[in-house]
C-alpha cells in the first residue's frame, strides 16, 4: 500500500567538470546521510556528475556519457540499495538501441538497486541541442509513496510537459536543473506556475557553482500544490534541502483550486498546430 507520505532531499550539488568519478565520491556520502536521516528519495542537479558548461563538457560528452549499466549508476545502484532509498540521478547518458547517441537524462533507481525508469530532457537549451537528442516522452513512475514525473530545467518552461506528467497521474514532479543565476527571475515564476497550474508538488533542485563564465546560483525550492514555495535554501551555496510531503494533501488542494476538474480538453486542439 502506498504510504501517501514522502521525505525527499534535493541535493544543490556543486560539480567537478568533466571528472564523473569525483563527483560520485562526493554524491555517495549525501546519499548515506540521506539514508540515515530517513529520506525516501534524494535528487541530484542536471548532468550532476559531469557539470553543465557545455563550451568546456560538450566536446568530452560522447566520452563522458555512460550507459545504464556504467561505473556512474552502478555505483548509485549500490548506495541506493545500501541506504534504502530512491536516487534520481541525471546524468549523460546512452541508451542500448542508440548506442554513440547521448541524451541529456535522469535515471530513477529504486530502493532496492534496480532501475525504476528513465527521463530524457525533451527541450534542449541553446549548445545542448548540438550534443544531445532530445527526448520524445513524459513517463511517471510508481514508488511505494506516490506517483512521480521528471522534468529537466529548460522543460519547466513549457507547461505541456507538467501537465502531461500530471494528466497521467503524477503527484511530485522533480526538476532537476542546472539554472543560470541571470534567469533566476524565471526559476522564481516557474516553479510556482507549474504547481498551481497542475495542483502538485513541485521539487526543483539546482546546480550550485561557477563553470567559467556561466554562474548557477542555486536557490533549490520546494512548491505546494497551491503554488506556495514551503522550503528554498536561501544560500547560494552547496548543500541539501530536506522536505516532508503529505500527498493527501493534493486531495484538499484540487477542491480549492481545481484547474484539472474544470479543463475543456475539447477546445485545446490548437495547441498542437505547429
Amino acid at each position: 500500500m502506498t504510504k501517501q507520505t514522502a521525505r525527499i532531499v534535493l541535493a544543490q550539488f556543486d560539480s567537478e567538470l568533466c571528472d564523473p568519478q569525483a563527483n560520485i565520491a562526493k554524491a555517495l556520502p549525501m546519499i548515506r546521510q540521506a539514508g540515515d536521516a530517513g529520506a525516501d528519495m534524494i535528487v541530484f542537479p542536471e548532468l550532476f556528475t559531469t557539470g553543465y558548461e557545455l563550451s568546456i563538457v560538450g566536446p568530452h560528452i560522447t566520452e563522458l556519457a555512460e550507459s545504464i549499466d556504467g561505473p556512474t549508476i552502478t555505483a548509485l545502484r549500490a548506495a541506493a540499495r545500501d541506504s534504502n532509498l530512491y536516487v534520481v540521478a541525471p546524468i549523460a547518458l546512452y541508451h542500448e538501441d542508440l548506442p554513440g547517441v547521448p541524451f541529456n537524462s535522469a535515471v530513477l533507481i529504486d530502493r532496492t538497486g534496480e532501475i525504476a525508469g528513465v527521463y530524457d530532457k525533451q527541450h534542449l537549451w541553446a549548445l545542448e541541442r548540438f550534443y544531445f537528442r532530445g527526448g520524445n516522452g513524459s513517463p511517471v513512475f510508481k514508488t511505494d509513496f506516490g506517483t512521480v514525473g521528471i522534468m529537466i530545467c529548460y522543460d519547466m518552461g513549457y507547461p505541456e510537459v507538467a501537465r502531461m506528467l500530471t494528466l497521467k497521474g503524477a503527484q511530485i514532479i522533480l526538476c532537476p536543473s542546472a539554472w543560470c543565476e541571470p534567469d533566476h527571475d524565471v526559476w522564481d515564476i516557474n516553479v510556482p506556475a507549474r504547481a498551481l497550474e497542475n495542483t502538485v508538488f513541485l521539487c526543483a533542485v539546482n546546480r550550485y557553482g561557477l563553470e567559467k563564465d556561466l554562474y548557477m546560483g542555486g536557490h533549490t525550492k520546494v512548491c505546494n500544490p497551491r503554488g506556495r514555495v514551503i522550503a528554498e535554501l536561501p544560500d547560494e551555496a552547496e548543500g541539501t534541502l530536506t522536505i516532508d510531503l503529505n500527498l493527501d494533501e493534493i486531495i484538499a488542494h484540487r477542491q480549492t483550486s481545481p484547474y484539472l476538474r474544470d479543463r475543456r480538453p475539447e477546445l485545446y486542439s490548437d495547441m498542437l498546430l505547429p
